[in-house]
């Protein structure tokens, strides 16, 4: 054999494979704990899309008074997002990360005991307070333990929280609004709340003690996977287009399109987490139990597309039309929903190809922050795209309960919000960054790679 070619054989395909163990050994340390931290927050936003149908008469509110209470939270979690995830660069991620989880699980708890409209208002503001940068937080944290080159599937995992919210969560809500109505003494509505409140609170005491704040603290690697993953970090952090300070997080043009889009697809997505429910409850007759589980269904669809566009991203190095396809599609779907005279069949077919395009998009989309910012640059410009996106949240609520308690009709909003998703994911193609990394080599490729940053490292 010439010796050319002994750069791939069995040894240096062992090198690959120690790599790639390492990757899954941090994946399989971090992710489940913000899946799991991003399941509990999207629980907190879906469980009051069932809450509304039994809370509106016990506390005298309408359609319009209750989109105002859920877009207040995004008001309150825009204002803190920036101020949140810088503290979390400087202190570190695990204590602030752990006091998210903790204040947001206590806040959600007391919901349960609110007697009036301004109470409601008051505590869905005191929630987006107290949940602002978890997640910008986690993207960040991610971002000091996973390569460039890997980021979509494992951003794609994380994210799972949010279809997963709505697949495990929206059958448990619907199961406590049937059957805990009127235990000791409490509405469905109040149950759902102290109960659903209390995940984060555990996840919270769980990160203080167990989550690793650093690198340096990640005990179960050797010293030499620490060694090996810190560079492959470090030759991302000093490549030369990448910008590091502070004040690239606001003047950087980029930063605000990646908004833009992302709130143009927090739009259709909020309508479905916050309206299906009412959608699908005004054809069934009051059924929770049969509700929640068909509630869950394009959430199911969501997960599925997240992986599979995640991976299949990963793979190709490529990001835009990974992005911008899914949106399209997603949107056109719902746009489709807000036609008139659907059934319940083809109301949910439709919601869930919206949520699929929709929210199989987002992994990809927070790939590319980490292509131009590093650093407190990156902690503070994801906060800044995050909080400008999560404006699309208030529009979404209140536009809705606006329409439906004036014109009992959700289908032009709907439109709206379809064309303003289109639309701007073609600002994709105006963002200006290097080509991602590959990981859909072939086996000899990938073991080439590794054993050239093995001799680096020796």
């Amino acid at each position: 054999m010439p010796s050319g070619s002994s750069r791939t054989t069995p040894s240096h395909e062992s090198a690959a494979h120690d790599v790639a163990q390492l990757h899954r050994s941090v994946c399989l340390r971090i992710v489940p704990f913000l899946t799991l931290g991003f399941l509990a927050a999207y629980i907190d936003r879906v469980n009051v899309g069932f809450a509304k149908l039994q809370m509106l008469h016990d506390l005298n509110m309408d359609d319009a008074a209750f989109g105002l209470g859920a877009g207040l939270f995004f008001l309150g979690y825009v204002l803190c997002e920036v101020p949140s995830n810088i503290i979390l660069e400087r202190v570190g991620p695990r204590p602030w990360l752990a006091r998210i989880l903790v204040t947001w699980g206590l806040i959600s708890t007391l919901s349960g005991f609110i007697h009036t409209p301004w109470l409601f208002h008051l505590s869905r503001f005191a929630l987006g307070v107290s949940e602002a940068g978890f997640m910008p937080g986690a993207l960040f944290y991610l971002g000091q333990w996973v390569p460039a080159a890997r980021r979509a599937r494992v951003i794609a995992l994380f994210m799972l929280g949010i279809p997963l919210a709505s697949v495990l969560g929206s059958p448990v809500s619907g199961w406590i609004l049937a059957h805990l109505s009127g235990s000791a003494g409490f509405a469905g509505w109040r149950w759902l709340f102290l109960i659903e409140g209390l995940p984060p609170v555990v996840l919270g005491v769980w990160a203080w003690f167990f989550l690793p704040d650093r690198l340096h603290d990640a005990t179960w690697l050797s010293p030499a996977q620490r060694e090996h993953l810190a560079r492959e970090l470090a030759e991302e952090g000093s490549a030369g287009h990448r910008r590091g300070e502070l004040s690239a997080a606001f003047t950087d043009i980029r930063v605000w399109m990646l908004g833009i889009i992302d709130g143009a697809i927090l739009l259709g997505l909020y309508t479905v987490a916050f309206w299906f429910p009412t959608f699908l409850h005004a054809r069934m007759a009051g059924d929770y139990g049969r509700l929640g589980l068909i509630v869950a269904i394009p959430h199911i669809a969501a997960a599925v597309s997240m992986i599979v566009l995640g991976r299949s991203s990963d793979r190709r190095g490529e990001r835009r039309w990974h992005l911008f396809i899914p949106v399209v599609i997603g949107a056109l779907a719902l746009g489709l929903c807000g036609m008139p005279g659907h059934g319940v069949v083809w109301l949910v077919v439709f919601g869930a190809i919206a949520n699929a395009g929709l929210l199989g998009a987002l992994p990809t989309l927070w790939t590319i922050p980490s292509t131009f910012l590093h650093g407190r640059a990156a902690a503070a410009g994801l906060a800044v795209a995050c909080s400008f996106a999560n404006l699309a949240g208030f529009f979404a609520t209140s536009l809705m309960g606006a329409a439906l308690t004036r014109f009992h009709d959700a289908g032009p909003v709907m439109w709206l919000f379809a064309a303003v998703a289109a639309i701007s994911a073609g600002l994709v193609f105006l963002i200006r960054t290097p080509h991602a990394p590959r990981t859909g080599t072939t086996p000899a490729e990938d073991a080439q790679r590794e054993v050239v940053m093995e001799h680096m490292v020796q």
